[in-house]
């Protein structure tokens, strides 16, 4: 099969989820509760992060879910905000979270484009913060589609991004590669008719993936040598 387009997720694919988000949740939590580092344990119990290991939980609610759901969860503990009020602060937030590079970017996905493929980014996150991060990393040119949950193509696991992707770039879906780090990707592109790869750079172990990945790799350095193989 000649592929002629990657998908990509952003978080835990692009770049490494545990090294960017932890530092995020800390920030977010502590400006939630106005510095009170108790309660900002508590409310990271809450969407599966610990303050202490700087880790997430592997069901945690801010891996593969969109900001909206991770403040339906977060709501109940927070009742001097409004559900709005809350999703502003998240959203503000995560657009100043320092991203990690899973790979040095610039030089990975310039080797993609050489190859003629057409790349594309569909995440959980909002599509601002998606642009920003990827415009801090220099690399946001290299993309010839960027969605987010609010995009109006719905959000992960259905397919919706997937195929607005692969229409947006005039390809066949079957033409087309998933990569993400966690089930909701590879689920969507399951969904969606595309193949499917999995990287081990979110907090999903190979045993997660691997049911619904065409393969799994240490993470997406190893894409190129999988696409020519």
């Amino acid at each position: 099969m000649r592929y002629e387009a990657i998908l990509f997720d952003k978080d835990g694919t692009l770049f490494d989820f545990e090294a960017t988000w932890g530092l995020w949740a800390q920030a977010f939590l502590l400006r939630l509760t106005d510095g009170d580092a108790a309660r900002a344990e508590r409310l990271g119990r809450a969407i599966g992060y610990d303050m202490g290991e700087n880790r997430f939980e592997p069901d945690s609610v801010v891996i593969a879910n969109t900001p909206f759901e991770i403040v339906t969860v977060l709501e109940p503990h927070a009742p001097g905000l409004s559900r709005a009020a809350l999703l502003d602060l998240l959203n503000g937030e995560a657009e100043r979270a320092a991203q990690v590079e899973a790979v040095p970017l610039a030089a990975f996905l310039g080797g993609l484009r050489d190859r003629g493929l057409r790349l594309g980014v569909a995440t959980n996150d909002a599509e601002a913060p998606a642009k920003a991060h990827l415009g801090a990393a220099g690399i946001r040119d290299m993309f010839d589609f960027v969605a987010g949950y609010d995009s109006g193509h719905g959000s992960k696991p259905g397919p919706g991004q997937l195929l607005a992707f692969a229409d947006h770039v005039g390809a066949d879906p079957a033409r087309v590669v998933m990569v993400g780090d966690s089930t909701h990707d590879l689920v969507a592109g399951r969904a969606a008719g595309m193949a499917t790869v999995g990287v081990l750079t979110g907090v999903a172990s190979q045993a997660d993936l691997a049911p619904l990945a065409d393969v799994v790799l240490p993470d997406i350095g190893h894409l190129p040598g999988w696409l020519a193989a």
